[in-house]
């Protein structure tokens, strides 16, 4: 069965092996981050509705995790905000009903939990890492670019109201744009939100490969520890990328369609590529060789490393 809305596994910085599902059909999101590695937001909206419906996921989940993969995360996020899909809830508790040996984690911009119903049908997950990277309206603005029915400090309450009712873990993500979140005014708003909001760890992270905006810069290791007192006494863990192993699904082969698919919902190396599919170095080469040439594909360099991205 070829999967439309699953894709990896993939080797996440944070997750381990993470199967992915994505729960909208494109970049549908509340927010257009200016960092984002899925790219601009085709339709940024709050309204909530089956993007894709629920049993089109639940159905290619039944035939991905009856095979046993192993994998350390079944992973709600992909190409959109997943809390947009109202399905939502239906689904992870198909996931922990009918296979629960598999722990589910949810990628979030936590922008709709002010919503009763979204902080009760995101109970089942058993990690829950929304981002929080800005409290004031300006820097808000310019980093996430929200839908304008938006208010960060509605935001902000409707994270504190669902760690009173949640009892799995909460990382809370702070994605560091230098020189508009990490001045000293807007750190301490960070850390005044982060208070209130109560998660287990902070993650500091930053610009890791292509995002939606070129002007955005990474920060250096050297400055995300130095900003990581500020949220002290919380514990605060830097986001640094660890080695990558194969996945656990490698076949050796892929299809240029199977390649596009990573590369829609992710920019990756040719190294990612590789460890993903199984492919060698040079078969690899040659499929986004002829990507490039019939311009699907479009190479760009962030640091020393080059990502492929979507065309």
């Amino acid at each position: 069965m070829s999967y439309r809305y699953l894709f990896g596994p993939v080797q996440s910085r944070r997750l381990g092996t993470s199967l992915g599902i994505d729960m909208v059909k494109s970049t549908i999101c509340s927010l257009d981050c200016v960092y984002c590695e899925c790219g601009k937001t085709s339709i940024r909206t709050l309204e909530r509705k089956a993007w894709v419906e629920a049993e089109a996921i639940i159905d290619e989940l039944t035939d991905c995790l009856q095979k046993l993969p192993a994998i350390d995360y079944v992973t709600f996020g992909g190409r959109g905000e997943p809390t947009l899909n109202s399905g939502l809830g239906r689904i992870v508790r198909f996931v922990k009903q009918s296979f629960p040996r598999y722990r589910c984690a949810l990628l979030t911009n936590g922008t709709l939990f002010h919503l009763p119903e979204v902080r009760e049908e995101v109970l089942p997950f058993d990690l829950v890492l929304p981002n929080l990277d800005a409290v004031s309206r300006g820097a808000f603005a310019a980093i996430n670019r929200p839908d304008p029915g938006l208010d960060n400090e509605q935001i902000i309450e409707g994270l504190a109201a669902f760690r009173e009712a949640y009892h799995g873990q909460i990382w809370l993500e702070i994605f560091i744009v230098p020189g508009i979140n990490d001045t000293e005014a807007e750190l301490a708003l960070l850390r005044e939100a982060a208070a209130k909001i109560r998660p287990d760890r902070i993650q500091l992270n930053s610009l890791d490969r292509p995002g939606a905006c070129d002007w955005v810069n990474p920060a250096s290791p050297e400055h995300l520890e130095s900003l990581a007192h500020w949220f002290a006494p919380l514990p605060v863990e830097i986001i640094t990328r660890a080695a990558k192993s194969a996945s656990p699904w490698n076949q050796g082969s892929a299809s240029p369609e199977a390649i596009l698919s990573l590369l829609a919902r992710r920019p990756s190396t040719i190294e990612e590529i590789c460890g993903l599919t199984g492919l060698t170095v040079n078969r690899a080469t040659a499929v986004i060789d002829k990507l490039i040439a019939d311009r699907s594909v479009a190479a760009q360099t962030v640091g020393n490393r080059t990502f492929f991205r979507i065309a």
